[in-house]
């Protein structure tokens, strides 16, 4: 290839990077955002050195983390985890009940002629993590209780949090529920924006422009320990969510997403982030709450 050629596709490609932007659920402002106000809300029962600043600093940096997993760079690696991002509840209710384990689904959407990674991964993913914190959780736990050195596992929490804390995010944004996740799809009356820029506008620039954490914190919940199944409450956070997504073509199309936005635009994206927020605190408190309970036996 001349330089020449070589200089044209780099300049193509950068065009190309500049104009359509990934979709990356809240941009770094916002996943670190969120994972920032989540851990400084931990209860005082948490054990203090995810509660230290160092931890906390660690997690909000963490956030955007599997974000950065994303490049051309490490095409197979983008290729695995890009679906755990996010999951289409509609084509993903039309199998039925869901099962928790990750390929208990695959093996389900392959025999009804669906491809997982077009559904999505969202819940198996940030489910699993969870699961490991609250194995780390439970390691810190038994060394304490030994009077050994706790420091490697606490290193290990703290980065399990805040990878959790991005797929935790992800979730609180309606778009990363529906396959109108970038443009409205399918019979629309009401003429929502179709064109495929709303996701990044909303989320990314909107968000990076607009919002910090004064605006969110006062709308996150009250703590509370997730008592029931994790992978049930959370899908119960995801359907939740879901119930917004056309609340946010609404925003788009009253302008809500250009410029400063609208004052309900901006009180949306708050109680949003918020919800993220205190939905990733929980998980993180109710994975201590849960490292304390007894093991079930393995079953061969």
């Amino acid at each position: 290839m001349s330089l020449r050629a070589i200089s044209a596709a780099v300049l193509g490609l950068s065009i190309l990077t500049v104009q359509s932007p990934p979709a990356h659920a809240w941009g770094n402002e916002g996943h670190r955002m969120i994972n920032r106000l989540a851990a400084s809300s931990l209860p005082v029962d948490t054990p203090a050195f995810l509660r230290s600043p160092a931890a906390i600093q660690e997690i909000e940096y963490l956030g955007p983390e599997p974000d950065r997993w994303r490049s051309p760079a490490e095409p197979e690696l983008v290729a695995a985890q890009a679906p755990e991002h996010f999951i289409d509840l509609e084509p993903a209710d039309a199998l039925g009940s869901l099962p928790h384990k990750r390929f208990d689904f695959m093996q389900k959407a392959y025999a009804a002629g669906q491809k997982p990674d077009r559904i999505g991964l969202q819940p198996w993913e940030a489910d699993e993590i969870w699961e490991r914190l609250k194995a780390a959780l439970r390691e810190y736990r038994q060394l304490s209780s030994a009077r050994r050195d706790t420091h490697d596992v606490e290193q290990a929490a703290i980065f399990y949090a805040g990878w959790l804390g991005h797929y935790v995010g992800d979730a609180s944004q309606p778009l990363h529920t529906t396959e109108k996740y970038n443009g409205w799809v399918g019979p629309n009356p009401n003429n929502y924006t179709t064109e495929h820029k709303i996701h990044w506008e909303f989320e990314g620039i909107f968000v990076a422009a607009n919002l910090q954490a004064l605006h969110a914190q006062p709308k996150m919940t009250p703590v509370q320990a997730l008592e029931g199944d994790m992978f049930d409450d959370y899908m119960a956070y995801l359907r939740h969510t879901s119930t917004y997504v056309e609340r946010v073509y609404q925003l788009e199309k009253a302008g809500g997403f250009t410029g400063a936005g609208t004052p309900e635009s901006r009180d949306f994206t708050a109680e949003r982030l918020a919800a993220g927020a205190s939905m990733l605190r929980d998980m993180i408190y109710s994975a201590w709450i849960d490292s304390g309970q007894p093991v079930p036996q393995a079953k061969y």
